[in-house]
């Protein structure tokens, strides 16, 4: 283990490392529907799985700003393999706020686990002694290939059999099966598929309350970094924007690259980079990737703050950050199209990467947290003062 965790730039080189392999294996990873075992073995090798696991346990603990940056580029390479280590980092997040007995169960055996999950609670239990009998089934589980453990959302019953409270459950691999159902038209790498469980025993040390969570009572962790007090809902929504902003870059790059030696069909242009509505058209794109940008980092800024001063961010600070995730994938995903239309039909050959890229983005947007219609809302009612509740997530 580090004495100290790697520095921002080292873990960003470290990701760079990483690319040629992500992009060599991705046609395979998409037609498989799983990441290669090589991809996976270079996301390991490199501790890409280690981005948000405490540095007791031989992790990096890595602020959220620098997370993106990190999450980001490995995008560049490929974007479900940038998606299932943003998604499995953030349960490996999640699993760190268990009670300590729960984290040692699942960190203590000197290797980083993947840990995917699904914090809906899609399940019913029923009190046992000593914990709870979990059935249940988890849409939506990307990385469920490759997990040690799984965090999945639950009812909280009592002794009657009434549902009492909402709260997270941490289950080994080896207590749930994979349902393969992840035939999608994009993101096809990730496997998100579905968790199913069946009359599984979940004692009471890997139950954590979700309430106290959004409410910023954290369980104290022995983490060096305040990365583990930052505000829940928040912090699991910014995340899932790091994928899209690097496919908006790895979009314009290509675009951008090819310019020079591509035509414009049916015009006088030899060259689309010496069209103007072209250059324009590029511009708008890099404007709206970079406006992205600005507002996933502001989101990342103003979580890490609070979480350093060991506070909740303050409503309209939280229903902001949802806003500012929602614009970041529109503006991302407007860029993707724009880019698409001038690059012209070719950027949809099969064996054209930009087709992924696009593919991969649409899909990736389209996760419930990031919806840019539900932040604009959350957002537009704060500042109104409007107190109506849309979503737990702020």
């Amino acid at each position: 283990m580090d004495a100290v965790p790697p520095a921002a730039d080292e873990l960003e080189e470290r990701a760079r490392r990483v690319l040629p392999i992500l992009e060599r294996e991705a046609a395979q990873s998409e037609r498989e529907r799983r990441l290669t075992d090589d991809a996976v073995k270079a996301l390991t090798e490199e501790g890409m799985f280690r981005l948000l696991l405490p540095h007791r346990y031989g992790g990096y603990e890595t602020p959220l700003r620098t997370f993106l940056d990190v999450a980001s580029t490995l995008a560049e390479g490929d974007g479900a393999s940038a998606w299932l280590a943003t998604i499995c980092n953030s349960c490996t997040w999640m699993a760190s706020l268990f009670p300590e007995r729960a984290r040692e169960e699942v960190f203590g055996t000197g290797t980083a686990p993947i840990v995917s999950g699904v914090v809906a609670p899609t399940a019913r239990t029923r009190r046992v002694d000593g914990g709870f009998s979990v059935t249940g089934r988890w849409n939506y589980n990307s990385g469920s290939w490759h997990a040690d453990w799984a965090v999945v959302g639950i009812p909280i019953t009592d002794a009657a059999g009434e549902v009492v409270d909402q709260g997270m459950a941490l289950v080994p691999a080896s207590d749930y099966t994979v349902e393969d159902t992840w035939f999608t038209a994009g993101m096809r790498a990730t496997g998100s598929n579905t968790l199913v469980t069946e009359e599984v025993f979940v004692p009471d040390h890997r139950v954590l309350r979700v309430p106290p969570l959004f409410d910023g009572t954290h369980p104290v962790d022995e983490g060096r970094t305040p990365v583990y007090r930052s505000s829940f809902g928040p912090f699991v929504s910014t995340v899932v924007v790091a994928p899209l902003l690097g496919l908006g870059r790895t979009a314009l790059a290509s675009v951008t690259r090819q310019a020079a030696d591509k035509a414009i069909a049916f015009t006088f242009f030899d060259r689309q980079a010496d069209s103007v509505s072209f250059q324009v058209a590029v511009a708008e794109a890099a404007l709206r990737i970079d406006t992205a940008h600005l507002h996933a980092y502001r989101a990342a800024d103003a979580i890490d703050r609070a979480a350093a001063q060991n506070r909740l961010p303050d409503h309209l600070t939280r229903a902001r950050v949802r806003a500012d995730l929602g614009y970041a994938v529109e503006n991302t995903t407007s860029a993707i199209n724009t880019l698409m239309y001038v690059h012209g039909s070719g950027g949809f050959a099969e064996a054209n990467p930009l087709q992924r890229v696009w593919r991969d983005a649409n899909v990736a947007a389209r996760h419930a947290v990031v919806q840019p219609s539900i932040g604009k809302e959350i957002y537009g009612k704060a500042l109104l003062g409007v107190d109506e509740k849309v979503s737990p997530m702020v």
